[in-house]
């Protein structure tokens, strides 16, 4: 078993260190963090989005903003896209490709921005969801483990992070990036409390 677990820390370790290799993707880090900061300051909220554990990472980056990371301080808008009673009703009237851009379609506005999380780059709800809301004026961040995909035209930001060959390392990265972007996000608004 100690071989499988060794292995299983230097695949991780591995893909972090693709991760801080990447000039690019430090860069497209930087610049979402600039943008949800720009959309904040102007009244703006983030949206975010998944499917399965992504959807559990877009869960947990909205409690962080509106709850507490690390200290405490006001709570920011954020709301992953997760009410189990919207997603059944539109799952059930539409499909489950509209769950996100329903959602989207109802509660954004111009200037909002929304992340969605998709390991593959190309789960067709997200993908509606991008498009609805590059149409509303909403800034589209995307996160995902795989280069080229359907939702990397459509990314304002595409933070790639491939790290391996199945989901949970790009999983792991993806969690990186967004306790990354959080961080980012209280140093602006609450630097008294770093």
């Amino acid at each position: 078993m100690k071989e499988f677990i060794n292995a299983s820390l230097l695949e991780a370790q591995t893909g972090l260190t693709q991760l801080i290799n990447n000039p690019e993707a430090l860069v497209n880090i930087e610049s979402t963090a600039q943008i949800l900061i720009e959309s904040f300051t102007s009244g703006g909220r983030v949206f975010s989005c998944g499917n399965g554990g992504s959807m559990c990472d877009a869960m947990h980056f909205a409690e962080e903003l509106t709850g507490r990371y690390r200290k405490d301080r006001r709570g920011l808008p954020a709301n992953a896209i997760s009410d189990a009673g919207h997603m059944s009703c539109v799952a059930n009237d539409f499909g489950y490709d509209f769950i996100f851009s329903r959602y989207i379609e109802s509660h954004a506005r111009a200037g909002d921005v929304l992340i969605g999380i998709s390991t593959s780059g190309n789960s067709e709800n997200i993908v509606k969801a991008a498009t609805v809301a590059r149409e509303m004026g909403v800034k589209v961040i995307i996160l995902t483990g795989r280069s080229p995909s359907k939702l990397e035209a459509l990314a304002d930001v595409y933070i790639n992070t491939p790290a391996g060959q199945f989901a949970d390392r790009v999983q792991e990265l993806h969690i990186k990036v967004l306790h990354i972007l959080i961080e980012l996000i209280e140093r602006h608004f609450f630097p008294e409390n770093y």
